[in-house]
């Protein structure tokens, strides 16, 4: 008959190695959540950099082309004022002209001049109005919404960027408007568009100086 004799265990050895395992595991895991950690954060300090930038340019073009812009509604009711509808030109004195296009120095441009009585000439020419539009990017914000880093900056950042980002599309939308109505010619429309996108870029600038302190916070 055989017989065969069991060794005793090491249990001591068994539950030391089944320990360097967990332990090895768990470490393993805590690295992976670190290393994606320090990558999402390494991404979402880049797309604050890149939003905040992006912020910056964008003020600074609604404040470019709003200095741009402001000399033409008044240049254009100047004109409303000056304008003779019964020949269909301005006929003023040499010296009202002069004054005339020394404040709106781009938007009449005189191709005739013809005498008129006491001192007067009844001048001929063409209107022109040189309209800025801002170029306003979302290109950063839509990136960063795409990539799902916009809901790692917390409700307060996401709240305060989207309320912003809104604006500028509303702005964005008189903008084209204006345009539009310089191109068909429709000058009341111009005026009133240009009015709109005043107010509104009164607040949007607001909404850029907010967001641009606030957002260092966001990381």
């Amino acid at each position: 008959m055989l017989r065969f004799r069991m060794k005793s265990l090491n249990w001591k050895y068994i539950l030391g190695e089944l320990l360097l395992i967990f332990l090895g595991i768990n470490l393993a895991i805590w690295f992976n959540d670190w290393n994606d950690n320090r990558k999402l954060d390494q991404k979402k300090q880049i797309a604050i950099a890149k939003i905040e930038e992006e912020i910056k340019n964008n003020l600074q073009e609604i404040v470019r082309a709003r200095k741009e812009n402001q000399h033409i509604p008044g240049s254009i009711e100047a004109y409303k004022d000056l304008h003779s509808r019964l020949n269909g030109g301005i006929v003023v004195s040499p010296k009202q002209m002069a004054i005339y296009q020394k404040k709106y120095p781009v938007f009449y441009r005189i191709k005739d001049s013809i005498p008129q009585e006491n001192g007067r000439f009844r001048y001929e020419g063409d209107t022109f109005i040189n309209l800025e539009l801002a170029a306003l990017s979302e290109i950063a914000w839509e990136t960063t919404k795409d990539m799902g880093i916009a809901n790692e900056l917390g409700f307060d950042c996401l709240y305060e960027l989207e309320n912003m980002y809104n604006v500028q599309r509303m702005v964005a939308q008189e903008i084209l408007k204006s345009a539009e109505a310089l191109q068909t010619s429709d000058i009341e429309r111009l005026l009133r568009v240009m009015e709109f996108i005043r107010q509104l870029d009164v607040q949007l600038e607001e909404d850029y100086n907010r967001v641009l302190e606030k957002i260092p916070n966001c990381s």
